[in-house]
């Protein structure tokens, strides 16, 4: 039986759920004692996963994973450093970020809040400076990404060290966000072997290993958007993939 803390894994048969306590102290004697013992802990939470990582304890998700959940600054600085293949981006912080952006930037932009929002929300297409003004007025940092006109992403979800699915998401009509909580569909066409190979290589460089990569086609390349460690299960779901029984599989031949 593994320790878990987060409710990731709550119905995986070979996992023990704690939950998340804001006080260590809350933990009962055998629960704290589970704790220590166990080799590895799953889903220790944001704040946990920086003690554990601290004194040594193996963690899935992995430490740099949870460095990067909903950071969209991080993330862009490490697809940089990295010469992963991403859309042009830039972030501004100041009084004059309105007149920085529109000196490196034209209509229409994306602008995204790049801290906690995910699910497609927190991100908006501007068309105008007014419209731009009301977005600072939401976020001391910009967050601004050049406008791909595009009707659809991909998912690709990398658990351990591997591709375990991957799917079109299409946009609503009208709709700019993919994202299927803000109304887009899934299609389970195949995805090209060259986004799976890309997904793959992001993940691993950037040491993730349980992430949804949307990635894009665009002008002949692909791009990758964003990482997502809080990615949906529909995907699965539609596909007809039994995610909880998928991971008790890998936790027991040691994949994750």
């Amino acid at each position: 039986m593994v320790i878990a803390l987060e409710h990731r894994l709550r119905r995986c048969r070979n996992v023990r759920t704690l939950g998340v306590r804001t006080n260590f102290v809350d933990y009962s004697d055998d629960e704290i004692r589970a704790i220590r013992q166990a080799p590895k802990i799953y889903y220790p939470s944001v704040f946990y996963a920086d003690l554990f990582d601290a004194i040594g304890k193996p963690l899935f998700p992995s430490y740099h994973t949870y460095k990067c959940v909903q950071d969209k600054i991080k993330q862009t600085a490490l697809f940089y450093l990295l010469d992963i293949p991403h859309p042009f981006t830039r972030v501004f912080y100041g009084k004059r970020r309105l007149e920085k952006i529109v000196r490196v930037f034209t209509f229409p932009l994306i602008a995204k809040i790049p801290r906690g929002s995910a699910l497609g929300r927190g991100v908006f297409l501007v068309q105008n400076e007014e419209e731009l003004a009301a977005y600072l007025r939401l976020s001391p940092v910009a967050y601004i990404q050049e406008y791909l006109a595009l009707d659809r992403d991909i998912r690709v979800v990398v658990i351990g060290d591997r591709v375990v699915h991957a799917y079109w998401r299409l946009a609503a009509q009208g709709e700019y966000r993919s994202n299927v909580a803000a109304g887009g569909t899934i299609s389970l066409e195949k995805v090209p072997e060259k986004v799976l190979t890309l997904a793959l290589h992001t993940a691993r460089a950037c040491g993730w290993d349980d992430v949804g990569i949307d990635i894009c086609a665009h002008q002949g390349r692909f791009l990758v958007l964003e990482a997502n460690m809080k990615y949906g299960k529909e995907g699965f779901r539609r596909a007809g993939i039994d995610y909880f029984k998928m991971m008790e599989e890998m936790i027991d031949n040691g994949a994750i």
